[in-house]
């Protein structure tokens, strides 16, 4: 099943307070390429927990403000059709309303499957670097809102569950997995360009431009061009 115009691709990026300027990247370099109608949202922690959607007490170990909330998104949409949420500290270089292609009814989610084992302990602005498995996994997610594993993800449930249930998809069985190709979540520092040479969305999740320490990060020349 392929999804064409005049389907209008919810989209949702995590939204940080100490990194507006990466979210507003992320959604120019988003709209930049879109070829089709995009719905773009921001998912705000603060907004969340002013509505009474999100009351999950502060976790030392997330490293944002949307590490819980990403999990909100089928709630969202009313838990009916598809949607993409990626990280604030992307930038996309391609139209990611192609991922229409990929779509299959009997998934739950599809994502890049990292191995990711970064050899950093501190990234960003001096948060640790933790490793668990399928690690940045829900970096990036084109969610089946619909599916009856993804009607699993309450604003109960994502306010109690664990984190490792969260983050290790263990709300759908691993068959309910799709894989999408790496060029989607291109983890700036671990990938490379003899890998994946013109990747459609950087991950700059060690740290980006925007952040002191990070600002000659491979792809920041093309990240500043949106500031």
């Amino acid at each position: 099943m392929t999804l064409t115009p005049p389907f209008e691709w919810p989209v949702f990026i995590g939204f940080d307070s100490r990194e507006d300027i990466a979210y507003r990247v992320a959604r120019r370099s988003l709209e930049r390429h879109a070829r089709n109608p995009l719905y773009v949202q921001p998912i705000e922690q603060r907004y969340l927990r002013a509505t009474g959607v999100f009351w999950r007490p502060d976790d030392p170990t997330a490293s944002t403000e949307f590490s819980f909330t990403r999990f909100l998104v089928p709630y969202l949409c009313d838990f009916e059709g598809w949607a993409i949420f990626f990280d604030c500290d992307f930038l996309v270089r391609g139209d990611l309303t192609q991922l229409g292609k990929y779509i299959d009814d009997s998934k739950a989610v599809f994502c890049v499957h990292h191995d990711y084992r970064p050899p950093e302990t501190v990234k960003m602005d001096g948060k640790a670097q933790h490793q668990y498995p399928r690690k940045n996994w829900s970096s990036f997610m084109l969610i089946n809102c619909g599916h009856p594993s993804s009607r699993k993800l309450t604003p109960e449930l994502v306010s109690t569950a664990s984190g490792k249930y969260l983050h290790q998809f263990e709300w759908c069985a691993d068959s309910e997995i799709g894989e999408l190709p790496m060029t989607y979540n291109y983890l700036e520092g671990w990938h490379t360009k003899e890998q994946e040479p013109n990747p459609v969305c950087v991950h700059m999740t060690r740290g980006g431009p925007w952040f002191a320490g990070y600002e000659n990060v491979e792809y920041a020349d093309e990240w500043r061009a949106y500031t």
